[in-house]
C-alpha cells in the first residue's frame, strides 16, 4: 500500500477508491452492466479532478534554527522550525523527517496560514546511537478537497549531523614498569624519555634539574630528594577494532560492537589528552589519519562515528598492525579470538610490541577465546558491554593505583 501510494500520489482513501473502480470495471465487463461502467467512469473523473485541484503548490517560506554539525551520543538538542506564507494557504501538514535513532518524524497539522503569519514549532532530538544522520528534509504535505491525492513539497533540505560515540574516563597505563626489571628493552621499542607517572624519589646528584626537587620531602627528611617518573615505553598508540560481523553479538545495533567503539573512543581520547599520537585500525586497514594531541580528538571521533561492521577477519587487521610501526602501545578490542589470530598476536608480542587485549564477553561468547588469550603473555581485560570501563580497567590493569 505504501509503495502504491508513493507511485500514484494518492492517499489511502484514493488508492482504495481506485482499486474499487478497477474491480467494478472488471465486474461490468463480466456482467455487461452499463450502470457499472458509468459509475467507474464517474469515479475516474473524480480522481482526475482531485489531482487537478491538488496540483497547486502552497507558497510557503520555512526556516530552521542552526543545527550543530556534531553531537554526543545521548546529548539533547533543541530544534526550531518556522513556516510563513506569502499568500493565504489552506490546510496542510508540516513534516520534519528524522532517522529512527534520532527520534520519530515530527508532524504538525496546520489549519491555515494568513499572509505574513509565522508558525513556529520546537522539538527535541536525543541521538541514541553514534553515527552520521540527517535532520530533514522539512516538507509540506497537502491534499485535494476530496482527500484522494497527496502532494509533498520540500521546504528545507536535510542537515547532516555526526553523532560521536560516548566516552568514559579510562586509563590503560601504557607507561608502566613492565620493561624496567629486565636489563634490556625490547629491540624495537622506543622509550619516551621523560616519563609521565610518579615512580618515587631518590637523592639529588650533580646535574639534576632543581625543578624536580620535592621540597616538602626535603623539609620532612632533611635530604635533597628528586622526583622520578616512570620510564615510558612509547608515545605511539595503535587501537585495533574487530569489525568482523560474525564475531559480534547479533542485532542492529550490536551490543559488543558498540562497546568496542566506546572502548576505542575512550582510550583514544585519554591518550590524545596525554599528548600521544593515536592510530585507529579496523580489520580492513587504517581508519583515518594519525591523530595527535587534543586537536585530533574531533576528527578521530568523527571517524569512529562512521565505522561499520564488515566481512574482513581480525587476522587481517593484525597483519596490518604488524606492518605498521612496531614501537607502539597496541590495544586490540575483540569479542572473539581463534588460533590463527592468537598466533599472529603472539608473533607481534615477541617482537617487542606492548599489547593490551580487550575481550568483550557476552552470553554466547566462545569459551576458547579466553584460552587462546591466556597463552599470549600480554595484559588481558575482560569487558562486558554495559560494564563501567573505568572500574574494569582499574581492576584488570591497575590503572590509577599504586
Amino acid at each position: 500500500m505504501r509503495r502504491l501510494r508513493s507511485a500514484t500520489g494518492l492517499t489511502t482513501t484514493g488508492v482504495v477508491v481506485l482499486l474499487a473502480a478497477f474491480g467494478c470495471w472488471f465486474l461490468a465487463r463480466w456482467v455487461g452492466g452499463r450502470t457499472l461502467f458509468v459509475l467507474v467512469y464517474g469515479v475516474g473523473a473524480v480522481v482526475g479532478v482531485a489531482r487537478f485541484l491538488g496540483r497547486r503548490r502552497p507558497d510557503l517560506v520555512a526556516e530552521r534554527s542552526e543545527v550543530p554539525t556534531r553531537l554526543r551520543q545521548g546529548q539533547r538538542m533543541e530544534v526550531e522550525v518556522s513556516v510563513s506564507a506569502k499568500r493565504r494557504v489552506g490546510v496542510f501538514l508540516m513534516e520534519e523527517q528524522l532517522h529512527p535513532h534520532l527520534g520519530t518524524t515530527r508532524t504538525v497539522p496546520v489549519t491555515g496560514l494568513q499572509p505574513g503569519t509565522v508558525l513556529p514549532h520546537r522539538y527535541a532530538v536525543t541521538p541514541r546511537l553514534r553515527g552520521v544522520y540527517e535532520i530533514g528534509p522539512l516538507v509540506a504535505v497537502w491534499t485535494d478537497p476530496f482527500g484522494l491525492t497527496r502532494r509533498t513539497s520540500e521546504l528545507l533540505p536535510p542537515t547532516t549531523v555526526i553523532v560521536h560515540p560516548a566516552t568514559e574516563a579510562v586509563h590503560d597505563r601504557p607507561l608502566t614498569r613492565q620493561w624496567e626489571d629486565p636489563p634490556t628493552r625490547p629491540p624495537e621499542s622506543k622509550p619516551w624519555p621523560s616519563g609521565f607517572e610518579f615512580y618515587g624519589m631518590r637523592d639529588y646528584v650533580r646535574g639534576d634539574e632543581l625543578k624536580r626537587v620535592v621540597w616538602k620531602a626535603v623539609a620532612r627528611t632533611g635530604r635533597l630528594l628528586i622526583r622520578e617518573s616512570e620510564q615510558g615505553i612509547t608515545d605511539r598508540v595503535h587501537i585495533l577494532i574487530d569489525t568482523d560481523t560474525s564475531s559480534h553479538s547479533p542485532g542492529d545495533p550490536s551490543d559488543t560492537f558498540e562497546a568496542a567503539i566506546k572502548t576505542a573512543a575512550s582510550l583514544a581520547v585519554h591518550h590524545l589528552k596525554t599528548g600521544f599520537s593515536v592510530s585507529l585500525f579496523g580489520n580492513g586497514g587504517r581508519l583515518g589519519a594519525v591523530y595527535r594531541n587534543e586537536p585530533g580528538r574531533i576528527p578521530m571521533l568523527d571517524e569512529l562515528a562512521r565505522v561499520e561492521r564488515g566481512k574482513q577477519r581480525l587476522t587481517e587487521g593484525v597483519v596490518t598492525l604488524a606492518g605498521a610501526a612496531a614501537n607502539a602501545h597496541t590495544v586490540v578490542i575483540t569479542p572473539h579470538l581463534d588460533g590463527e589470530t592468537a598466533a599472529r598476536l603472539k608473533l607481534l608480542i615477541d617482537r617487542g610490541t606492548h599489547v593490551v587485549l580487550v575481550i568483550l564477553t557476552w552470553e554466547d561468547s566462545d569459551p576458547r577465546t579466553q584460552a587462546f588469550a591466556s597463552t599470549l603473555g600480554c595484559q588481558v581485560v575482560q569487558l562486558r558491554p554495559l560494564a563501567s570501563l573505568e572500574a574494569v580497567f582499574r581492576a584488570e590493569v591497575g590503572a590509577g593505583r599504586r
